[in-house]
């Protein structure tokens, strides 16, 4: 079944929106939760959450992406929840570690309005279309798939010092753009 039949499921309310959402999904959403979570219990309950976020939020919205509306739920619903389980102890876990590298140009959200968030999603997406291919791929796999440096050297065939060498000179270049963007976080 395509997205559109989907999203169409879930306008007319049936209950076989989610089964098919699961069908097609889930193994995604998984991924994305586990690599945040580094928990099958957590990630079971995030994978609840995300089915239910879901079907309560189609409608209103229409995601033009089903896959990028469903993974930006499973990921958001994972932080959440790792927040909560890790508010009082810090492990140093791949999670920490990622989120600790990202702070370097974009805190956490302490006090944003709704529109000043609106506007660091719009020009974090310019800035990611402004990046070479394989700059973007190696950020998208570290900071929005929480994925391991050494996983990632891996998968695009570099070693480790030049995937963290990559990621260090993005990150520059990220807090450089939304300084010139008057984004100050």
């Amino acid at each position: 079944m395509d997205d559109a039949e989907i999203i169409e499921l879930y306008f007319e309310r049936s209950q076989s929106a989610i089964k098919e959402s699961k069908a097609k999904y889930e193994s995604y959403c998984r991924t994305i939760s586990m690599n945040i979570l580094h928990n099958r219990e957590d990630t079971e309950e995030c994978l609840s959450d995300t089915w239910m976020k879901a079907w309560k939020n189609i409608p209103p919205e229409n995601p033009a992406c089903l896959s990028a509306f469903l993974g930006r739920i499973a990921r958001n619903t994972a932080l959440s929840l790792w927040r909560k389980v890790n508010s009082k102890k810090r492990k140093g876990s791949e999670t920490d570690v990622c989120l600790d590298e990202l702070t370097e140009c974009i805190s956490e959200n302490q006090g944003r309005t709704f529109t000043e968030d609106l506007e660091l999603k719009e020009s974090l997406n310019r800035f990611l279309q402004e990046l070479d291919e394989k700059s973007r791929k190696i950020f998208m796999k570290r900071y929005w798939y929480v994925i391991p440096v050494k996983k990632i050297a891996n998968e695009i065939d570099m070693n480790e010092g030049a995937v963290k060498m990559a990621l260090l000179r993005t990150r520059k270049k990220l807090r450089q753009f939304l300084e010139e963007e008057d984004i100050y976080l």
